[in-house]
């Protein structure tokens, strides 16, 4: 990790990386799965052990989550943007992770619907000197829900 003069974490230790993953599902289906956010809660009790949303005007919604990652719980609240069926953004504007964005793309392929993640971290408070937290730490959490999110939409 990088540290200013002054003990913060440089800009350049944060975590910024990029999934991509195949599900055997059309792209209604895969896009329905990861905007219902309202239903984290439900479908990945280990990821997100609470969600509530705040409010929900067309295609914008103002959620609060707390996510589990390696048993370090991240308090966030997320203005949720999507475009049906290929596009959801997260922009966190409050909590552990303020100014953090991830974009989900979805692309219908031949056998299924292709989902792109890109993943930008602005970590706070505890997170930010939560040490056994690397860049591969957050792949690894972000790769694992994506991976629980495919089982979900297959079975």
């Amino acid at each position: 990790m990088t540290y200013t003069l002054d003990g913060e974490l440089s800009k350049s230790a944060l975590p910024k990386f990029y999934l991509e993953k195949s599900i055997n599902a059309n792209i209604e289906t895969v896009f329905d799965t990861f905007s219902n956010f309202d239903n984290y809660q439900k479908l990945f009790p280990l990821h997100y052990p609470s969600v509530r949303i705040r409010s929900v005007r067309g295609n914008v919604s103002i959620v609060e989550e707390h996510m589990n990652i390696s048993g370090q719980e991240l308090v966030i609240m997320a203005k949720h943007v999507t475009d049906k069926p290929t596009l959801h953004e997260v922009f966190v504007i409050g909590g552990d992770a303020k100014g953090s964005y991830i974009k989900q793309q979805f692309e219908e392929i031949l056998r299924g619907t292709k989902i792109l993640v890109n993943i930008d971290l602005k970590l706070k408070g505890k997170m930010k000197f939560y040490n056994i937290f690397r860049k591969s730490k957050f792949e690894q959490y972000f790769a694992s829900l994506l991976e629980d999110f495919k089982k979900n939409i297959e079975n």
